[in-house]
């Protein structure tokens, strides 16, 4: 799905099927870098805004009672290709929001999970993450994986490693048993995958769990991203058919027919 229609000023909740709702979101976070530049201010600035609009959609995310939130934070690529002065002020920002967030987080039933390598990183903003992730929550309502020093063909070298490592049977090999050696293991593959800031592509986001996921590309830059443009995605995602493969032509013949009733 790529968005094409100008944006409402407000979409109401009330339209949203609450019980058709995707259990598990990815979001590949783009452009706040875009955001700072067309208001003449630093990146580091467009990262602080990128997070403000993280904040929201995670409380938004709580209110839905969605079940899984993925974000795309940073890959095992760009991590190491850009500036060495904005990557130290990503990862103060990162410190910073952990140190601020995790004990409002804990209160409300969010469970921080990182994805990732984030051993490979300075040692403070390590040992800020493993705080974050110490965390034990009594009452889970929302789990937020951050894709932190990630890439998805890596995590799928990942798994095939430690496969090899533990003497699997081949004839044992199958997708439920593959999943169990993902980072995700466990939980549900994401149904819905957005990605702001124009691009037309996962750029290595969870490619082995995203097989079947709806996506929604939209030219709105990462700080521009607001709860009501969440509403307006999910209405997309609901007004699509999951198949997984199985569609029959009797749907197709359905959809035919309405469509040239309506013209």
């Amino acid at each position: 799905m790529v968005e094409s229609s100008p944006m409402p000023k407000k979409t109401s909740k009330t339209k949203i099927d609450k019980k058709n709702l995707p259990r598990h979101i990815g979001i590949i976070m783009d452009g706040n870098r875009r955001w700072a530049a067309k208001r003449d201010l630093t990146p580091m600035e467009g990262h602080q805004a990128g997070v403000k609009a993280l904040i929201k959609i995670v409380d938004y995310c709580l209110d839905l009672k969605i079940e899984t939130l993925t974000i795309y934070a940073l890959s095992t690529e760009n991590w190491r290709k850009r500036a060495k002065k904005e990557v130290e002020g990503l990862f103060n920002l990162l410190v910073r929001a952990v140190e601020e967030k995790k004990e409002e987080y804990k209160e409300k039933g969010v469970k921080l999970v990182v994805l990732g390598n984030f051993q490979a990183f300075p040692r403070k903003v390590v040992r800020a993450i493993e705080e974050m992730l110490a965390i034990v929550k009594t009452h889970e309502r929302l789990k937020v994986n951050v894709a932190l020093n990630y890439g998805g063909r890596d995590e799928i070298i990942r798994a095939i490693k430690k496969i090899v490592e533990d003497e699997v049977p081949p004839k044992k090999i199958n997708e439920k048993m593959f999943g169990k050696f993902l980072y995700t293991n466990g939980e549900p593959d994401p149904d819905l995958i957005i990605r702001t800031g124009g691009e037309s592509r996962l750029s290595n986001f969870l490619l082995w769990q995203s097989s079947y996921s709806e996506l929604y590309f939209t030219k709105t830059l990462w700080p521009d991203f607001s709860p009501a443009k969440l509403d307006k995605t999910i209405l997309a995602y609901q007004k699509r058919t999951r198949r997984f493969g199985g569609g029959t032509f009797a749907i197709y013949r359905k959809k035919a027919k309405k469509s040239s009733s309506q013209k």
